[in-house]
């Protein structure tokens, strides 16, 4: 697929990093990455040759947690399982841009996936598998359902998660051949990749709505992105229009340190107080956790800003949303 007629592609860029980008974002995009929230996460720009002193290709250490291919076990009760390092559009940010791409191409063998199984199978304190990459969702219906049938068969694995942009980047993809392959006698959840509202066009509402027809639980993974969606007007907009989808919000990422990608970084500090404004003017259910993944693969923690502070009489000093302070009594 080829980008917007108005877009130059960088081709020091692409040499280095995978581009690939979709008729339906493609559709979306009416202006520059200079001016254009979609253009931005998706259109290569020489930002990204620009390296950073803390920038590292494994961002957050899945190499260190890999006991064996195509297996991430960072968390005792879970794993991550990676059948392919491909994705149908490659973002800008992303913290694996060092292993995916089609320098990178590699869908693991069958000998490969069953040996992946038989680690899980093995591990009896696995009670959830999550399928990332790369992109699961790039694999062809007969493939998922193979790895399906495989796992359903794991008593100890209870929960199945798939962590995919397709539904949002590419939603013809989600066939009803699809549909089937992801059925399961397991709780299954989709968390779908998505930073701004613009990238809700109809053909995706449509591939989500298919998707919550068939009985997945859908949650949202969005990245805090400078230029892109660092406002809270922007993520009202964006969570609101998901809970109506079906979809609750789960994970707001604050971005890893992946090289070339310190453009879209802004501070801490600067990602709580965007996230406390949405406080009150947001549902509970619309409320994302804002997450940092501690680098070298320590594991993620919440950013989650603080309302309340202990005082020197024993008493706390109590912030609502409008910024406003109360005094909140000590224990008696």
């Amino acid at each position: 697929m080829k980008a917007s007629p108005q877009i130059k592609i960088e081709p020091k860029v692409t040499e280095k990093y995978a581009y690939r980008i979709t008729d339906t974002v493609t559709s979306v995009i009416t202006g520059t990455p200079q001016t254009d929230p979609i253009a931005k996460q998706y259109i290569p720009t020489e930002a990204e040759l620009r390296t950073t002193p803390e920038e590292h290709p494994d961002p957050i250490g899945d190499d260190a947690h890999t006991p064996i291919k195509g297996i991430v076990h960072r968390y005792p009760d879970r794993v991550l399982f990676k059948p392919a390092n491909i994705c149908a559009v490659y973002c800008r940010y992303c913290f694996r841009r060092e292993m995916v791409g089609p320098n990178n191409a590699d869908i693991l063998t069958d000998t490969e996936i069953d040996a992946a199984l038989t680690y899980i199978r093995e591990n009896k304190t696995i009670w959830e598998v999550i399928f990332t990459g790369g992109d699961p969702l790039i694999l062809s219906p007969r493939q998922l359902s193979a790895i399906m049938q495989k796992l359903n068969a794991i008593p100890h694995v209870k929960v199945i998660r798939f962590h995919t942009r397709i539904p949002i980047a590419d939603p013809k993809r989600i066939t009803q051949d699809t549909l089937t392959a992801l059925k399961s006698n397991k709780a299954t959840y989709m968390a779908l990749h998505i930073n701004h509202a613009s990238e809700l066009t109809e053909e995706t509402r449509a591939a989500i709505a298919s998707l919550y027809a068939a009985g997945i639980t859908l949650l949202s993974q969005s990245v805090l992105l400078k230029g892109v969606n660092d406002n809270p007007e922007i993520l009202e907009t964006l969570y609101r229009e998901l809970v109506a989808l079906n979809v609750k919000p789960y994970y707001l990422h604050h971005p890893d340190y992946a090289p070339g990608t310190s453009h879209f970084r802004l501070s801490i500090p600067e990602g709580q107080t965007i996230v406390k404004a949405l406080q009150g003017r947001l549902s509970g259910i619309c409320q994302p956790t804002y997450m940092l993944d501690i680098p070298g693969g320590h594991g993620k923690i919440p950013l989650t800003p603080c309302f309340i502070k202990e005082l020197e009489d024993g008493t706390y000093s109590v912030q609502n949303y409008k910024s406003e302070t109360y005094t909140y009594p000590p224990k008696s």
